[in-house]
């Protein structure tokens, strides 16, 4: 397999997990925004769930600029 497409499978993998992880933060933020509307304060282990993913998304999408900085170099030769 060659570089490009490995980093192109790659990159596709990446994807598809910032998008689990988009999904599974979607659930605390949900019960954030809920409490907030009723004026009450989130339970920590929303508030702890979203912190961490969005940790996790942050991170994905670093390697993700990382793997097409990468490709972007490939073509170029």
């Amino acid at each position: 397999m060659s570089k490009k497409s490995q980093i192109k499978k790659a990159m596709a993998d990446i994807e598809r997990e910032i998008e689990a992880y988009e999904h599974k933060r979607e659930r605390s933020q949900t019960a954030i925004m809920r409490a907030m509307l009723a004026g009450k304060k989130p339970l920590p282990e929303d508030e702890q769930y979203f912190t961490l993913f969005s940790n996790l998304i942050d991170q994905e999408r670093e390697k993700l600029r990382s793997y097409q900085a990468e490709l972007d170099d490939l073509t170029k030769k």
